[in-house]
Order: C-alpha cells, then sequence, then structure tokens
C-alpha cells in the first residue's frame, strides 16, 4: 500500500500563519517549531493507523477507515468525529477548525492543511 512506512519532517511552508489562525499563543507555536515529528503509517486496505511521534515522548495515534464515520484526535488532544475519505489516491478529512489532504508523492508523504486561506504544507522524507 502507498501509505505503509515512516516518514520524517524535512520542510514546512506557512507553520506560524497557519498556527496563528488555529488560534495557538505565540510560546506553544514556537516550541512546535523546534519538534522532530516521525510519521507512521500502517495501511492494510481501507483500514488505517497513523501516528505522530514528537520530540518529547508524545505520540498522536489516529485509527480509521475509509469512508466509515470515527474518533479522531487533534494534536491539541481534541477528539471530535469525522469520516476520512480517499480522494484520487489521496487521504481527505475535515478537522474541527481546518481541511487536511495527505498523499505520497514519490517516496514524500505530503500533508496539506487548509483553514480560512492559509494552507500549511509539510512535507516528510521516507525513512529506509
Amino acid at each position: 500500500m502507498a501509505f505503509n512506512g515512516k516518514f520524517e519532517v524535512e520542510s514546512e511552508k506557512n507553520y506560524d500563519e497557519f498556527m496563528k489562525r488555529l488560534g495557538l499563543p505565540s510560546d506553544v507555536i514556537e516550541k512546535g517549531r523546534n519538534f522532530k515529528i516521525t510519521t507512521e503509517v500502517q495501511q492494510d486496505g481501507q483500514d488505517f493507523t497513523w501516528s505522530q511521534y514528537y520530540s518529547g515522548g508524545h505520540i498522536m495515534t489516529n485509527k480509521f477507515t475509509i469512508g466509515k464515520e470515527c474518533e479522531m484526535q487533534t494534536m491539541g488532544g481534541k477528539k471530535f468525529k469525522a469520516t476520512v475519505q480517499m480522494e484520487g489516491g489521496k487521504v481527505v478529512v475535515d478537522f474541527p477548525n481546518y481541511h487536511q489532504t495527505s498523499e505520497v508523492v514519490g517516496d514524500k508523504l505530503v500533508e496539506t492543511s487548509t483553514i480560512g486561506g492559509v494552507t500549511y504544507e509539510r512535507v516528510s522524507k521516507r525513512l529506509a
């Protein structure tokens, strides 16, 4: 499956502006900017386990099945219900405050989040 693997962040665009739109205080934005984030995706057909490992030992894991409502969690720990879709090879989900798409392009995981006209892009390289 295309999404299976471990990925490490190599670049971000519009991080500060996106996080400000989410309403995060500047000290939290600053702290988050320096996090080392590794994403591990396990895909079994339509079933996904999507884990993000943050420096400092924090782990966030969301499990979902494409097309079925599930409970998910935001980076801030807020739980919400969502239905994750697959559109043209992209995993698509609406978080409470923003829209996110994720896709694998070559050996990169490209995650794009949009809120109020601001688009944040995080590109992660596949680890061996």
